[in-house]
C-alpha cells in the first residue's frame, strides 16, 4: 500500500506495509514505480519526499521470495524483472528536474538504500539505519548503490560498508557523509528541504543534476563545454529573464 499527499507543488509518497518492509517483490516493485513515476509526470509537482512506515524506509527484498524463486529454479528471473523495474526508475529519478527527498525513518536496506541514495537529498530520522545487506546472503550489489555511495562517502569508506556488511545508524551515516541531516521529524524536514530547492526554474534545477552526475565521466575541458552548452541555453529562458529582474528590483524571483 502507498498514501499520496500533495501539498503546494510538493508530493508525500509513504510506503506502508509490505511495500516499505518487503519492497522489492514484484508486486511492490510496481507499485513504488508506479506511484514514482506519477510524480515524475506531473507537471503540478515541482518535487516529491519519499518515506516508509514504523521501522521501514525500504527494506529491500522478500527473502521468501527468493527462496521460493530458488527452489522453482527461476531466481534468476526475479532477479531480471526487479532489477527491470529498479533500475531504470533510479535513471528517471537522477535525470528528471523534480526534486526528491528521501525521509529515511527506519531501514533502508539493499535496494531500498539505493532508492534512498538516488534521491537528491536525505534525511534520517534518530531510528533510521543504511545496510547494504547483500554480503551477507551471497549476493553483489545492485540498485546503484556501488555507484552512489562512493560518490557520497569515499571508495574505501564504501568498500568497507559493503564488505564487513555494515548498519550505520543515523549518526553514522551523518559522519560518513551518506545522509545531509538529522530530524526529529525527518518527513516534515524533507518536506522544507524539497521545497527549498524545488522553487528554482526547471532548467537550472535539471541542468544542475545533470551536470553533478557526469562530472566524473569527463575531463576538465570536456565539462566546461557541457557548463557552456547548458548556460547558453538557460540564458534563453524566460526564467532568466526573470532571474535577472528580481535581482535588480531586489526581490525574490518568481519561477512558478
Amino acid at each position: 500500500m502507498i498514501e499520496i499527499e500533495d501539498d503546494e507543488g510538493i508530493r508525500l509518497i509513504r510506503l506502508k506495509g509490505e511495500t516499505a518492509s518487503t519492497s522489492f517483490s514484484r508486486k511492490s516493485m510496481k507499485l513504488i514505480t508506479e506511484a514514482i513515476d506519477s510524480a515524475l509526470r506531473d507537471e503540478n509537482v515541482r518535487g516529491f519526499v519519499l518515506t516508509g512506515e514504523d521501522r521501514f524506509f525500504s527494506a529491500g527484498a522478500d527473502i521468501n521470495d527468493f527462496q521460493t524463486s530458488l527452489d522453482e529454479d527461476e531466481i534468476v528471473t526475479l532477479i531480471h524483472d526487479l532489477t527491470g523495474l529498479l533500475h531504470p526508475l533510479l535513471m528517471r529519478m537522477r535525470r528528471s528536474s523534480k526534486i526528491s527527498v528521501a525521509a529515511i525513518n527506519g531501514a533502508a536496506a539493499g535496494g531500498g538504500l539505493g532508492l534512498a541514495l538516488a534521491c537528491d537529498g536525505r534525511i534520517a530520522g534518530n531510528g533510521a539505519k543504511l545496510a547494504a545487506s547483500y554480503a551477507g546472503i551471497g549476493l553483489s550489489p545492485d540498485g546503484g548503490t556501488t555507484w552512489l555511495l562512493p560518490r557520497l562517502v569515499g571508495e574505501q569508506v564504501a568498500k568497507r560498508f559493503f564488505f564487513n556488511n555494515t548498519i550505520w545508524n543515523s549518526q553514522q551515516a551523518l559522519d560518513f557523509g551518506a545522509i545531509d541531516e538529522i530530524a526529529e521529524d525527518p518527513v516534515t524536514a524533507a518536506i522544507d528541504l524539497a521545497r527549498k530547492w524545488s522553487r528554482w526554474s526547471e532548467h537550472t534545477r535539471e541542468a544542475t543534476k545533470h551536470l553533478l552526475d557526469t562530472s566524473h565521466d569527463n575531463d576538465f575541458e570536456e565539462h566546461l563545454h557541457h557548463e557552456r552548452v547548458l548556460i547558453k541555453a538557460a540564458g534563453c529562458t524566460p526564467e532568466f529573464k526573470e532571474g535577472v529582474s528580481a535581482f535588480l528590483d531586489k526581490r525574490e524571483p518568481d519561477f512558478s
